[in-house]
């Protein structure tokens, strides 16, 4: 049964950053979805031990980071609680310690650690976002936990697509979808715009069978190119639904995000 909080809860779903309107994230609750793979990738991360991700636009912007972290943490043997990860093109960036595989992010690598992370579509989409009140990750591996917070907080939601080289992609449409779904349910209010029901229409249709379910992963834009590069078990686990229980949540001023508190 959803709680009184969520029955006038405004929820709008952005597929891809592009599509923000000017000013309409003020006073709202942004969720970046990059299932393919870097908010799916985030979550293992912080729910493995890592202590925060550090997300940077750029890879100068993240090998300027490291330098900074070293920096300040000053004794050369500190250098080693900070790792790079991310990816270009599906592939690890050359230099890097970790690629953008959530397999990588295991406990054994990351507990303790502070990861500074780049990728080609999720982290731009989470910079996008930093006009919101709140900026929380998402993806299939955290969706329970994240629809709860949600709801607590009550604010207007806004699902926001990373999508994949500027175009749509079908993986985080869906997964907007079904956080929509969610939060939707005995709302006094109408479907909020035709991103929304898109949205929620795509979900409804494709959610009904597993098998069918993963395909459509497969079949994304964002699948296509890691079954393409061979990595078709990282679009497996990214299809997992609620394997841990952390929702990241970006602080902006910091550029630092850690695990949310529930409110």
């Amino acid at each position: 049964m959803c709680s009184p909080r969520t029955m006038t809860q405004r929820v709008s779903v952005h597929m891809l950053p592009s599509l923000i309107e000017a000013g309409s994230l003020a006073g709202g609750v942004s969720v970046v979805i990059d299932v393919l793979r870097a908010t799916t990738t985030i979550v293992h991360a912080l729910a493995n031990g890592a202590e925060a991700v550090v997300p940077c636009e750029s890879i100068e912007q993240a090998l300027e980071a490291k330098a900074a972290q070293s920096q300040s943490q000053g004794a050369a043997g500190m250098n080693s609680k900070v790792l790079l990860g991310g990816e270009r093109h599906g592939e690890l960036i050359p230099g890097f310690d970790l690629d953008n595989s959530p397999f990588a992010y295991s406990p054994e690598v990351v507990a303790g650690k502070t990861i500074i992370f780049t990728t080609t579509n999720g982290t731009r989409a989470l910079h996008a976002c930093r006009t919101a009140s709140r900026v929380l990750i998402g993806a299939f591996v955290n969706h329970a936990s994240l629809v709860r917070i949600l709801q607590a907080d009550g604010r207007p939601v806004h699902l926001v697509c990373a999508g994949t080289d500027g175009q749509l992609t079908a993986e985080d449409i869906l997964f907007a979808g079904a956080v929509a779904v969610n939060l939707l349910k005995g709302s006094a209010l109408p479907v909020a715009d035709v991103q929304t029901q898109m949205a929620v229409d795509f979900f409804q249709a494709r959610s009904g069978d597993s098998e069918m379910f993963l395909q459509t992963l497969r079949n994304s834009r964002g699948g296509q190119n890691l079954l393409h590069l061979g990595m078709d078990a990282d679009v497996q686990r990214a299809s997992q639904w609620n394997l841990f229980e952390v929702v990241p949540e970006w602080h902006a001023a910091e550029n630092r995000i850690v695990a949310a508190r529930p409110t």
